[in-house]
């Protein structure tokens, strides 16, 4: 029997981040098939939140993904297509090129959610959101990612831990 979330609270806040996780790939990939900057898509879409109430708000984690992705995209990529056997990431569908970026970046960036979460995540939105085929590629990909993960964490932090200053 699965364990059931602590609180209904817990429970709604998974949800959110489903939920902004999903616009983040809609995201994504609405700026691949238009050829724009995923950033400047995402300001457009806030600022249409802003001005037309029946459009939803870009949730906060939403946000941070797209952000995130855009600005760490060659590592991403180059990430992706180091795993992929027998493929290029290009001949991949842009869905799951969308749902992969966003867990790697998590798996590399996101200190808050566990790996098995971020993976778990992005099965779930490859059922959703793609072929029958692609949860298990993505999970496949993304179990190889989860291995070299700490290593990409504590590279990043230890290049963004303070310096000791020289005493003079």
């Amino acid at each position: 029997m699965a364990e059931q979330p602590v609180d209904k609270k817990s429970f709604k806040k998974l949800g959110t981040r489903h939920k902004a996780r999903r616009r983040a790939v809609d995201l994504l990939f609405e700026a691949e098939a238009r050829d724009v900057d995923p950033a400047d898509l995402l300001d457009e879409r806030v600022e249409l939140a802003t001005r037309d109430q029946a459009v939803a708000p870009v949730h906060a984690y939403t946000h941070t993904l797209v952000e995130g992705v855009a600005d760490d995209l060659d590592r991403v990529d180059g990430t992706i297509e180091s795993y992929l056997k027998d493929w290029e990431l290009s001949r991949l569908p842009a869905v799951d090129r969308a749902i992969l970026r966003i867990a790697v970046w998590e798996l590399f960036h996101a200190n808050d959610v566990p790996p098995v979460v971020a993976v778990d995540e992005a099965v779930e939105l490859a059922k959703e959101l793609s072929t029958d085929d692609s949860p298990s590629f993505v999970n496949g990909v993304l179990g190889q990612v989860v291995l070299v993960a700490p290593q990409v964490r504590a590279a990043a932090a230890a290049t963004r831990a303070p310096r000791p200053e020289a005493d003079a």
